[in-house]
């Protein structure tokens, strides 16, 4: 009996050391730190949702489009100048940059539902920017510290990588208006308040495993990530649904409480692979140290020149002005002055003025072109939440089409830079003539496009100038994005909508009241703008053509090998020899 008791009593322990060193592993492994990095960038497309809750700004505030279109360049301004958060992210570990922005997103969207709900006096124009720009500029906080942390987790399958991320922010519209729905009803004004605190508390909340796991990189990663890929498609088609089922007919409360609760089952179903994984790794391990426990005999001779292959040579330091003329060969570290001062750069900063400058426009004035085409306001919400699955779509499949065709046919990554760039022109078009129903067309084009440019884009960076100083670099390339939204949105289609406005209401004999909002319709408001934006975009892709040539020769050699090199070699031999050392003095 005491024998049973025993026994028994050593398999309950050793039951209850297995689930606590598997459940150890999981919470500290870099799977469950894709998995968090994947909740918080679900609920941070705030940015994406401007044409929601800007109809309330201009309406509340008495704003005209030039005004709202400023509003809406310092928030693209916010969301994309990240350059100080990738400098504090390259000194510091990733949580640093994360709370940093949960504290900016909460405090300035906070002051924006204040103002748009009255509980504050009416600010003046430059603060409701300032407010705006500090809220965006969240964004990049939380991009740097998610999007440039994985890349460097899971160098070898980047493209993917990217993808996922920029695909679960792009969803991320679609997944907040649902619960906005549940939570406030139809309360546009509320929107801006959960927009406020969703993103800081899920932030907050996986903070601590956000963090670099080096050396580890494995064959295997893709298929995992195929397979958060797939949940993820799962996800964007019951959104799908949803948003069409919720346009046809009138969803009650308690019904956006099941749509809700179901999206929420669907949102954590990755952790289904991060068990599987972290189970195999967790296994491994535990074969790994009973396997060591064997006594064997050690060769020092044999075994120690293996930590000469990873011992490197000091090399003089040289001056990063003396050389930012003279970089390295394509696809190792650039710095950050050598990368700046490149014509590949300037190519690709060019090109992605032109081409996301369009897109901008109408991602932000998505509400006001449904208005002044006649569309419902229902229908301006479908079409809010419908583009943001299309920019998702856009977002996964160039980053899993772009790896693929680079690993199989070494195409360059810059070719499908350039359809990205040209193709929205169709959708420029069926805006600008109005045709009949083309704006639901407009949405899902301009949309894919919109999403599709982001992993593109952070994927050449990474490709061309090395991963050194990705958290910098990453954001540099973020830089065209506003300067494209001022020029195109408020310079060209703010100016003209106003422009056409002012005449429709002189043509009626009325006069604007100041601080009375002014409103354009029919299809001249925005026309002659689109018109303009098709041709600059079609520039852009020519300018990026020229990138595609220069950069044919690099896409045909392997420009992931020193990743696998590192990642798959060196490390394990590190390990494996260090514990043959440290093995007798245990025995």
């Amino acid at each position: 009996m005491a024998y049973y008791k025993q026994n028994g009593g050593e398999n309950v322990g050793s039951c209850f050391r297995n689930t606590k060193g598997l459940t150890l592993q999981v919470v500290t492994g870099r799977w469950f730190m894709a998995f968090s990095s994947f909740m918080i960038m679900s609920v941070s497309g705030a940015s994406y949702m401007f044409s929601l809750y800007s109809r309330e700004i201009k309406s509340v505030l008495g704003y005209d489009q030039t005004t709202l279109n400023l509003l809406s360049f310092f928030k693209d301004l916010g969301s994309n100048i990240g350059i100080i958060s990738g400098l504090i992210n390259e000194v510091s570990p990733p949580c640093v940059v994360l709370s940093i922005g949960g504290v900016l997103n909460f405090f300035g969207y906070f002051i924006i539902w204040l103002a748009v709900t009255r509980k504050i006096a009416k600010p003046q124009v430059w603060k409701m920017c300032l407010y705006i720009f500090i809220g965006a500029n969240s964004h990049c906080s939380t991009n740097t510290g998610v999007i440039v942390t994985s890349v460097k987790n899971f160098p070898g399958t980047r493209g993917i990588v990217i993808g996922l991320l920029s695909g679960y922010l792009g969803l991320s519209a679609a997944i907040i208006t649902q619960i906005y729905y549940a939570f406030y009803g139809n309360d546009s004004k509320s929107l801006i308040l959960l927009m406020a605190w969703l993103p800081t508390a899920v932030t907050f909340v996986c903070l601590p495993v956000i963090r670099h796991h080096k050396g580890v990189e494995q064959p295997s990663d893709s298929k995992a990530f195929y397979n958060f890929l797939y949940t993820t498609l799962v996800l964007a088609g019951f959104l799908m649904v949803v948003i069409i089922l919720q346009k046809s007919f009138s969803f009650t409360r308690s019904e956006y409480y099941i749509t809700t609760s179901l999206m929420l089952l669907l949102l954590i179903l990755p952790l289904a692979v991060v068990m599987v994984e972290e189970n195999k790794i967790w296994k491994s391990k535990q074969e790994h140290i009973n396997s060591e426990n064997t006594p064997k005999p050690l060769n020092i001779t044999t075994e120690m020149p293996n930590l000469e292959k990873v011992t490197q040579t000091p090399q003089k330091q040289v001056s990063c002005w003396k050389n930012m003329f003279r970089p390295p060969s394509r696809g190792d570290d650039y710095t950050i002055l050598q990368a700046l001062f490149s014509l590949d750069m300037v190519i690709l900063f060019l090109a992605t003025i032109c081409g996301l400058g369009g897109t901008l426009t109408v991602v932000n004035n998505l509400g006001q072109i449904g208005t002044s085409l006649g569309y419902s306001s229902h229908s301006i919400t479908t079409f809010v939440s419908l583009m943001a699955i299309w920019i998702y779509m856009g977002k996964i499949v160039q980053g899993v089409v772009s790896e693929f065709i680079i690993a199989k046919f070494k195409v360059p990554r810059p070719i499908l830079f350039t359809f990205i760039l040209a193709f929205p022109s169709v959708g420029y078009l069926l805006i600008a003539f109005n045709v009949p129903n083309g704006l639901y067309a407009a949405s899902i084009i301009i949309g894919f496009c919109f999403g599709a440019n982001w992993p593109l884009l952070f994927s050449i960076i990474s490709e061309l100038f090395g991963l050194k100083f990705y958290s910098t670099l990453y954001n540099v390339g973020s830089v065209a994005s506003p300067i494209g939204s001022y020029l195109f949105s408020v310079r060209v289609a703010g100016h003209l909508y106003d422009k056409e406005a002012t005449r429709q209401m002189e043509a009626l004999g009325l006069k604007r009241k100041l601080g009375e909002e002014l409103n354009c319709n029919g299809s001249e408001c925005y026309k002659m703008a689109f018109i303009i934006i098709t041709a600059v975009s079609l520039f852009g892709a020519l300018v990026s053509l020229i990138l595609v040539l220069r950069t044919r020769k690099f896409y045909r050699s392997d420009i992931y090998k020193k990743f696998r090199e590192e990642g798959g070699t060196i490390e394990p031999e590190i390990v494996h020899t260090q514990n043959k050392i440290e093995q007798p003095a245990a025995n």
